[in-house]
Parts: C-alpha cells; sequence; structure tokens
C-alpha cells in the first residue's frame, strides 16, 4: 500500500477530533475566530520544533524558499483561516454530523481547483463523482424539519449549506495551495519539506489572525490563552493532522489524498452518535450516502 494512504487516513482522524474539540470551545466560551486562532497559536510553536529537530537529525539544511513558495503559502493558508471559521461557524447551525459532511464538498471541488492551478488532471470515474456528491449536497443543504415551510430556494440555499460549501471551496484552495508550495522546495526530503511547508502556513496563519483578532476582538485574545487545556489539544491534534495531510500531498495530487481522507466521515458519525448523542435523519444520512458515493468513485478513479 503506498505510504501517503495511512498517513492520509492517520490526518482525516486528527482533523475529526481536532473539529471536535473546536465545536466544544465554540458552543462554550470562545467566539468562532478565537476558536479557529487556538488551532494555530497553539500548533505554530510545535510544528517549527519539529522541524528544527528533523534538520538537525537528518543533517539536511532547511529548504531555500522562492516567491513561488510564498505565494502558495499566502493563498492557502488565508483561505484555510476563512474556509476553518466557516465549518466552527456551521456547527451553531447544524449538527457535528452535518456539518463536517457539507465541508466535505471539498473533495470535489479540490480535483476541479487542482486542475486549474496545477494541470493535475483526474480520470472519468470523478466527473460521475460529482453528480453524485451534487445530489448530496442537495440533501444535505436542507434544513431542520421546523423550516418545511421556507420556499424551496430557502431550504436549498441558506446560510448553512452556504457555509459548508464556501469551507468546501476555500479548503480545497488551501489543499492545492499547500501542495503547490511543498512542490516548489528544490531540496530536503519529503517530511522535511512538509513540515517545513506546515510549520510556514500555521505561522502566518497565527499571526494573521492574531493581528485581525487584536483588531476586532482583543479580548478574545486572552479567553483563547486562558482557554489552554482544551485549546493546547487542538494544537496538538492539528499538527498531527496537518503533518499527515502535507506528508500526503507531497507524495500525491490533492485530489487523490483528500477523496481517501473522506473516511473522516466515517470518524464523524461515530463520534456524533456515541459520543455528542446526536442523530441524524433519514435525509441526512441519505445525503451523507451519496457523498461517501462519490468519494468512492473518486478514490476507484485514482488507482
Amino acid at each position: 500500500m503506498p505510504l501517503w494512504i495511512p498517513v492520509t487516513i492517520l490526518a482525516a482522524f486528527m482533523q475529526n477530533l481536532r473539529f471536535l474539540l473546536q465545536r466544544h470551545l465554540k458552543v462554550t466560551s470562545l467566539s468562532t475566530a478565537g476558536a479557529t486562532w487556538a488551532r494555530f497559536l497553539y500548533s505554530a510553536p510545535m510544528v517549527l520544533v519539529i522541524v528544527l529537530a528533523v534538520s538537525s537529525a537528518t543533517g539536511q539544511a532547511l529548504p531555500a524558499t522562492n516567491l513561488r513558495f510564498w505565494a502558495f503559502i499566502l493563498s492557502g493558508g488565508l483561505a484555510q483561516i476563512v474556509a476553518t471559521m466557516c465549518v466552527v461557524a456551521l456547527f451553531a447551525r447544524r449538527n457535528f454530523a452535518v456539518g463536517i459532511t457539507l465541508k466535505k464538498t471539498e473533495v470535489i471541488l479540490t480535483a476541479l481547483v487542482g486542475l486549474v492551478v496545477l494541470g493535475e488532471a483526474v480520470s472519468l470515474p470523478v466527473v460521475v463523482a460529482i453528480g453524485f456528491g451534487f445530489a448530496g449536497v442537495v440533501l444535505l443543504s436542507d434544513p431542520p424539519k421546523g423550516d418545511v415551510a421556507l420556499p424551496w430556494r430557502a431550504r436549498l440555499f441558506n446560510v448553512a449549506s452556504g457555509y459548508g460549501l464556501l469551507s468546501g471551496l476555500l479548503f480545497s484552495v488551501s489543499a492545492v495551495g499547500y501542495r503547490g508550495a511543498s512542490l516548489a522546495l528544490p531540496d530536503g526530503s519529503v517530511f522535511l519539506r512538509a513540515s517545513f511547508t506546515l510549520s510556514a502556513a500555521t505561522m502566518v496563519q497565527a499571526l494573521a489572525l492574531g493581528a485581525w483578532l487584536f483588531w476586532r476582538e482583543r479580548e478574545e485574545i486572552g479567553r483563547v490563552l486562558s482557554s489552554w487545556r482544551v485549546s493546547g489539544l487542538v494544537g496538538l491534534t492539528s499538527m498531527l493532522g496537518s503533518l499527515g495531510w502535507f506528508t500526503a500531498f507531497t507524495l500525491q495530487s490533492a485530489a487523490y489524498v483528500k477523496a481517501v481522507g473522506q473516511v473522516e466521515l466515517l470518524f464523524t458519525f461515530l463520534f456524533s452518535i456515541f459520543w455528542l448523542k446526536e442523530r441524524s435523519s433519514a435525509k441526512e444520512l441519505g445525503g451523507a450516502a451519496l457523498i461517501v458515493l462519490s468519494l468512492l468513485l473518486i478514490i476507484w478513479g485514482a488507482f
């Protein structure tokens, strides 16, 4: 089995756990921006330590950067900030399982963004998968039962589905940007290039979102620091998950990595049912099943 597949599965599990912890922060103590910043603030120093340790242990010099690298880092990093905020905000409107599943439109969009930006084509089954994925999104975007009297346009085009679809688009931009940044580095092993790219991205994100909080939500900085027990776990799971994603992006096309990463949906429903005690409707389960089918078709097209 290619290394990038188990690495991606581990990354998906850690990402799911991180979103669960961020959901806890969002509903108990922090704002959307604060819960998002916690991820970058606490993971950035951890990743930097790993980069320096790998460089020292292997005798490799830190990779030389270039303008192409930083262009991909900035576009991917800023897109990921807004995408994460969309997912955290979505948790206040739909349950955890539906929120994560709506976010998973990213796998379809990553294939398209990767083709346009990096010229990485995908196979015919991906085109078929897009149709199944869209049908699943339509079912999942329908509001809860209390809103059934709304016109169909409001039922389909609502704030919750908007957050989910926007997060999917932005996460696809960040995935392709990170793969482009890692490939732009001329030297270093796969893991050194992946961790170095991750370190640069998290530093940019921590500084950018921290500056925004200082300007607009200054009191939130203190809340993030005082919630260090949970926020630190967010940073740790973020670091572990991101290292997996970045390593996989260095080894394989972002579209295929994101496709395999949809195993996160299985973790999501298990967390939702057994931990959060949430229940999903038959319609939501049907929509999730269609998206899973589309993801399986994408995986099939990768081999």
